[in-house]
């Protein structure tokens, strides 16, 4: 009996440890879910990052004030761009396919997608006076590390989290995923350095990401920086009306 035990353990050991190396290895894939590759449009550009080819989503570029927008991890961006369009007639429109995502080149990496962003601000810049920056779920990880980096007028993050580390601490509670995780967006040690306001949208019933996590990254903030708004019934992948919560032209407004 004591024998069955102990290989009953050993199995059951060497089992986890079995999962704990197979999550290291496959994380990425488990976080970065790829789009399928789009047709360039009118207005779209690529944009060369080192050996990585970029597929930039561009619109109304010819207007001073600009929206540079960062998707979630399973988002077609050039669908979100064109409810932009339709909802922002007053603003120029940039949005980045990751790497890998949207006939990108390249395997996303938190380090890859910040630095990527970086390249596409600096892009631009010199056309555009003012610029926004608005982040979704993922894309809240990168557009606030951006703000950290760059001068912008205004941030606007789509059902953000504090640390992408706490949300898969919550979704895997049985795995030591501090020790194993690779991409943490710890979005929390950049908000307490910006003094750009800042707007949290987060949904209520958001079942990827829980509302604690919006809770704690308003409390990195600097008092006053930023505010929080929680949609009633929403989830995760509700649409959400980005034109509600932006700095916009006065002519728009």
């Amino acid at each position: 009996m004591y024998d069955f035990a102990r290989s009953l353990l050993m199995a059951g050991l060497f089992g986890f440890i079995a999962l704990c190396v197979l999550l290291f290895f496959y994380q990425r894939s488990l976080l970065y879910y790829h789009t399928t590759e789009r047709a360039l449009m009118s207005g779209d550009f690529t944009l060369q990052q080192g050996d990585v080819s970029l597929v930039i989503r561009a619109r109304q570029t010819h207007l001073d004030k600009a929206v540079i927008y960062f998707g979630g991890n399973a988002e077609d961006v050039s669908i979100s761009i064109g409810e932009f369009e339709r909802t922002l007639p007053s603003m120029a429109l940039y949005a980045m396919h990751y790497r890998g995502y949207g006939g990108s080149e390249g395997r996303p990496t938190e380090e890859g997608l910040v630095a990527d962003a970086l390249a596409l601000y600096d892009a631009i810049a010199a056309s555009h006076p003012s610029i926004i920056l608005v982040g979704r779920s993922l894309g809240s990880g990168v557009a606030i590390q951006l703000a950290n980096a760059r001068p912008v007028d205004q941030l606007v993050l789509i059902t953000p989290f504090d640390s992408l580390l706490k949300v898969a601490q919550k979704q895997f509670p049985f795995v030591p995923v501090q020790w194993l995780m690779l991409d943490r967006y710890e979005s929390w040690r950049y908000a307490s350095e910006l003094n750009v306001p800042t707007v949290l949208v987060a949904a209520e019933d958001d079942e990827i990401i829980p509302l604690e996590r919006a809770e704690q990254l308003l409390e990195a903030f600097q008092p006053g920086i930023a505010t929080l708004h929680v949609l009633p019934g929403l989830n995760h992948n509700s649409y959400i009306d980005l034109s509600e919560f932006l700095n916009q032209p006065q002519d728009e407004l």
